[in-house]
């Protein structure tokens, strides 16, 4: 966790509210996103079911059974974000285990898919505020840059788990407001 927020590297759901379950396991959180969806079509309740993934976690097994039992249940009730920055630990998603063509992959399993760019939050908000009636789960592919605007970070993977110093935060925040 790091000071002053509540949104260190890994949310904790006792200190973070709205988050549901804690992250670590890579591949956890869209299987349980997905339990927590059929549960509410099941109750036919009006929640709506929110998943956050990198694109590197998509290269475990468990996200693509989830995708596979979200779209046949048409749970339209849940939206997963994929933050498409194509790194992850130590590498490039797509030297480590391709990806593409990504989208289709989703469509495929019987999704809708947005392609967006992730930086622009206006671009994201008809996606996410519930509008937009639907029939089938939404995938939102946000295209972002690690560290983006940032000299030092920006599409590095050793800032996955990198935390600057005084001096490198400093040196960002100034980049940062230029």
């Amino acid at each position: 966790m790091q000071p002053l927020t509540r949104l260190g590297g890994h949310p904790d759901r006792t200190k973070t509210p709205g988050v549901e379950t804690n992250t670590g396991p890579l591949g956890h959180g869209l299987p349980v996103g997905v339990g927590i969806a059929i549960a509410g079509q099941i109750d036919q309740a009006p929640y709506r079911v929110f998943v956050i993934t990198g694109d590197g976690e998509l290269q475990e097994g468990s996200n693509w059974e989830a995708a596979m039992t979200a779209g046949h249940r048409k749970l339209s009730n849940l939206t997963l974000i994929v933050d498409r920055n194509r790194l992850q630990q130590g590498a490039r998603t797509e030297d480590t285990v391709s990806l593409e063509p990504l989208a289709d992959k989703w469509r495929a399993f019987g999704w809708n898919v947005a392609e967006v760019d992730g930086h622009d939050i206006a671009a994201m908000i008809p996606l996410l505020d519930g509008s937009i009636p639907r029939e089938r789960p939404l995938c939102v592919i946000a295209s972002t840059i690690k560290g983006k605007g940032i000299s030092f970070m920006e599409d590095q993977a050793s800032w996955h788990h990198g935390v600057p110093s005084a001096d490198q935060f400093a040196i960002a925040m100034k980049e940062l407001e230029a």
